[in-house]
C-alpha cells in the first residue's frame, strides 16, 4: 500500500562528520513496493525518493580532479554545494538484504535496470507488477540506486537531474578564505561553445544542443564572432557560412536554443555553430556526486544511512553511461574522499572505447561521437585501454585505470561491445595496442566481451523499418535482444566480487586468429544491396587549445590530427560475426544481422552509417528465390528441413552458452519460445 507523502523536509538524514560530503538525505516520497509482496528471502521492498545534498571542500587534495571547483561559490562552512535527485529500491528491513548496492548510471536522466535485468516493462516510477518484473534483482537482496548527474537533460517527467554550481570569477560570499585561493572581482568566466548537427528533413530551425538538452545561451546573439559552418567530410574544414543569414532563434530548450538559417538546412550535411557562452556549470560535480553518495551508503555506519550492512557496490552503465563508468575511472573518482574504493565492480556496456565531456568547462554530457553524428567531440581520446599503453604519436603511457591502481581502488571491470561499437565507437581501440598492431594485454581484474552482429540497442520484433523515426535506415532494424546475455554476465561480475569465482573467459575479435582485421579483408559476403562499411569511426589525435589539460577549451572545432588504427569483426559466409558470444540467432542464423544501418537516401548522404542502429538482412525462403536474387547465402529451406530442426539446433546453441556461463538457465525457455515465433515470422514473411 502507498504510504502518506512525506514532505519535503519533514524527514532529514542527516550525514555523520565522517561523511560530511553527502550533507542530507531528503526523501520526499516513502512507498511500499506492490503492497509488501515478499520478494523470496529480501522480503519487502521500499522505495525512497529524494533529493541528496552535497558539500564538496574545494581544498581537499582528491577533489583537484574536479574541474573549476575551486571557482564555484562556497557556503558559510567553505563547501561548494550541488544537489542531485535520487531514487532507490531496498528491502525494508536491509538486515534481509545480500549487501550489495546495484547503481546504474542513467542515460541522460533515464532508467532501464529493471528492463533489463528483471525483464519489466519501461518505468521511470515502477508502480505495477509489470513494471517490477519478475523481481531477480530484488529476490536476491540487492539495493538499487540511480541519482541524476545532468544539468541539461530535457525537461520531462520521471527524468532525473542534478543542480550543478557555475562557476564564476567573481568574489564568493565573505570573501576569500585562508589557504583556499582567491578570485578576481566583477568578471563572469567566458568560452566557447560548439553545436553540432545533422538533421535528417529539410528545416529552417536546428536545436543548439544534442537531442533538446538545455543549451549554454550565447552572451551576444548578434556577434560577429559567433561563426557557422558547413561541410559534408567529417573530418573537412567547413564552408563559412555568411553571418547575415543565420541567427539564434528560442526553442524547445530555453531561450536562444535554436538556430535559424534562410533557405533552411540541409539534411545529411554536418552543421557547426561556435559561439562564446558565460558562467559554466560545474559538471564534474556529477562524477563527485556519485562517488560520494555511494560512499556515504556503503561505509557511514550511523543510524541515518538508510542502507546500513552494504559491502559491496557495482555501478553499471550503457552507451553514454558505460562511457561515464570509463571516465570516471580514468580520472581516479573511485578513490572516495578518504582514500577507499567505491566501487567494487563496474560494468560497461555498449561504451565502445570512450569517455566523454563530463569534466571540463562548458561540457556538454550528452554528446557522444558517431561516425555519422556528434562530430569531433572529446570522447575517443587516448587512452583506450585498461592495461598500460603507449600513444604512437606522443610517446605518453597511459591506461583507464592508471589512476585506480595507483591508489589501490580498482575495480574488477567488464566490458561489453555490440557489432555497433566497432564501426561507431572505435570498440577495438579497448582491446587491440593504438597502431592496431597486436592484440592488448588486458589486466588480470578486466574481462572483455562482444556480442556477436548485435546492434548498439536492439531493435522492434518481428523485425521492422524505422521509417516512421527521425533517423531512417536503408535495412530494416536489427532486433537481436542481448538482454540474456548481459544478465549472465551480472551474475558472473557479481560472484567473481563476493566469491571470488572466476567469471567467463573475454569473448572478442583478436587480431592473433583473423577475427580482428581492417574492414577490406573482413570477409562480407557479396549480399545484393549491402555492403561492409569500409569507413568505421576513426579516433583520432584532437587539440582543444593549450588549456585542454586543465580542462578549459580554447579551440572549436578542435584540430585534427593523426588517426589511430579502425579494426572490425571478421564475418562468415552468412555475413555474422565469427568471434565473441554468438547467441542463438546468430549461431542458428535466419538472416544476417549486424550492428550497422546505412541512412537510407531520403535523409541525405546515404553513404554514411544511420548513428547506431543496426540492420536485418533476411536469409530467402528457397534456392530458387536465393538464385534469382543472386544472393549467395543458402536460403532457409536449404539450412533446416523444418521448424523442429531449426529449434533442435537453437536449443543446442542455447545450452552451449549456458555451459559456457554466458547465459542463464532460467533464460532458456524465453529464448526457444522465441525460436519459434522467429522461424514461423521468417518463413510467413513475403520476399
Amino acid at each position: 500500500m502507498r504510504t502518506a507523502l512525506v514532505s519535503a523536509l519533514a524527514l532529514l538524514l542527516l550525514s555523520s562528520a565522517a561523511e560530511a560530503r553527502v550533507v542530507r538525505l531528503r526523501v520526499e516520497r516513502r512507498e511500499i513496493v506492490l503492497n509488501g509482496r515478499a520478494f523470496g528471502a529480501a522480503g519487502a521492498y521500499e522505495k525512497l525518493v529524494g533529493k541528496v545534498d552535497f558539500g564538496l571542500d574545494p581544498a581537499n587534495p582528491r577533489n583537484d580532479i574536479i574541474v573549476d571547483l575551486k571557482l564555484a561559490p562556497r557556503n558559510a562552512r567553505g563547501e561548494v554545494e550541488s544537489s542531485a535527485d535520487f531514487y532507490m529500491l531496498k528491502p525494508v528491513d536491509p538486515r534481509r538484504g545480500n549487501g550489495r548496492l546495484f547503481y546504474e548510471v542513467g542515460n541522460r536522466g533515464g532508467k532501464s535496470m529493471l528492463a533489463n535485468f528483471q525483464k519489466a516493462t519501461s518505468s521511470s516510477d515502477p508502480t505495477t507488477e509489470a513494471e517490477f518484473g519478475d523481481g531477480a534483482l530484488m529476490r536476491q537482496g540487492f539495493t538499487l540506486l540511480w541519482m541524476g548527474w545532468q544539468w541539461d537533460v530535457p525537461e520531462r517527467t520521471g527524468v532525473m537531474r542534478m543542480d550543478m554550481p557555475v562557476a564564476t570569477l567573481r568574489e564568493p560570499r565573505g570573501g576569500p578564505e585562508p589557504g583556499r585561493g582567491t578570485t578576481d572581482n566583477g568578471k563572469q568566466i567566458t568560452g566557447l561553445v560548439r553545436g553540432n548537427f545533422i538533421l535528417n528533413a529539410r528545416s529552417e530551425t536546428a536545436p543548439v544542443a544534442d537531442r533538446n538538452h538545455k543549451a549554454y545561451a550565447p552572451i551576444d546573439p548578434n556577434s560577429t564572432e559567433n561563426t557557422m559552418t558547413v561541410r559534408d567530410d567529417p573530418i573537412a574544414r567547413g564552408q563559412l557560412i555568411p553571418r547575415s543569414k543565420w541567427r539564434f532563434v528560442n526553442g524547445a530548450a530555453g531561450p536562444l536554443s535554436n538556430v535559424s538559417l534562410d533557405g533552411g538546412f540541409e539534411p545529411g550535411r554536418i552543421y557547426d555553430v561556435v559561439y562564446r557562452a558565460a558562467d559554466p556549470k560545474v559538471v564534474g560535480v556529477g562524477l563527485s556526486g556519485a562517488r560520494d553518495l555511494i560512499s556515504f551508503l556503503k561505509y557511514d555506519s550511523s543510524a541515518e544511512n538508510p542502507t546500513p550492512g552494504l559491502r559491496y557496490a557495482i555501478g553499471w552503465g550503457v552507451s553514454q553511461s558505460g562511457r561515464y563508468l570509463r571516465h570516471f575511472l580514468y580520472q581516479g573518482f573511485n578513490e572516495d574522499e578518504s582514500g577507499r574504493k567505491v566501487f567494487d565492480g563496474v560494468f560497461d556496456q555498449v561504451g565502445g572505447s570512450g569517455r566523454g565531456s563530463f569534466n571540463h568547462r562548458f561540457g556538454q554530457a550528452s554528446r557522444d561521437a558517431l561516425q555519422y553524428f556528434n562530430i569531433l567531440f572529446p570522447v575517443d581520446l587516448f587512452p583506450f585501454t585498461d592495461g598500460p599503453e603507449t600513444d604512437p604519436e606522443t610517446g605518453v603511457v597511459d591506461s583507464i585505470l592508471a589512476r585506480a591502481e595507483r591508489t589501490n581502488t580498482a575495480p574488477k571491470v567488464f566490458h561489453l561491445l555490440t557489432n555497433s561499437e566497432y564501426f561507431n565507437r572505435a570498440g577495438s581501440l579497448v582491446h587491440m595496442d593504438p597502431t592496431g598492431m597486436e592484440d592488448a594485454d588486458l589486466p588480470a581484474n578486466t574481462r572483455t566481451y562482444m556480442i556477436a552482429s548485435a546492434p548498439h540497442g536492439p531493435g522492434p520484433f518481428p523485425p521492422a523499418s524505422n521509417k516512421s523515426g527521425d533517423l531512417v535506415g536503408r535495412a530494416v532494424l536489427n532486433p537481436l535482444n542481448y538482454s540474456p546475455a548481459i544478465r549472465a554476465l551480472f551474475r558472473a561480475l557479481d560472484r567473481w566480487i563476493v566469491d571470488d569465482v572466476a567469471p567467463p573467459p573475454s569473448a572478442i575479435p583478436r587480431i592473433a586468429d583473423g577475427t580482428l582485421v581492417t574492414p577490406d579483408r573482413a570477409g562480407w559476403p557479396a549480399i545484393p544491396g549491402y555492403q561492409l562499411p569500409q569507413q568505421p569511426l576513426r579516433a583520432f589525435h584532437l587539440n582543444f587549445g593549450p588549456d585542454w589539460n586543465k580542462g578549459i577549451v580554447g579551440v572549436e572545432p578542435p584540430e585534427v590530427g593523426k588517426p589511430f588504427v579502425a579494426k572490425v569483426p571478421a564475418v562468415d559466409a552468412d555475413g555474422n560475426v565469427r568471434s565473441g558470444i554468438r547467441l542463438p540467432d546468430i549461431a542458428v542464423p535466419l538472416a544476417t544481422q549486424a550492428g550497422w544501418n546505412y541512412r537510407d537516401a531520403s535523409i541525405g548522404s546515404p553513404d554514411r552509417l544511420a548513428g547506431e542502429i543496426g540492420s536485418y538482412i533476411p536469409f530467402a525462403h528457397t534456392r530458387a528465390e536465393r538464385e534469382k536474387a543472386n544472393d549467395p547465402r543458402p536460403s532457409i529451406e536449404e539450412r533446416y528441413r523444418n521448424r523442429d530442426e531449426y529449434v533442435g539446433k537453437f536449443a543446442a546453441a542455447a545450452l552451449d552458452l549456458v555451459a559456457r556461463g554466458y547465459m542463464l538457465p532460467e533464460d532458456v525457455a524465453d529464448q526457444l519460445k522465441h525460436a519459434v515465433e522467429h522461424y514461423d515470422w521468417a518463413m510467413g514473411r513475403k520476399n
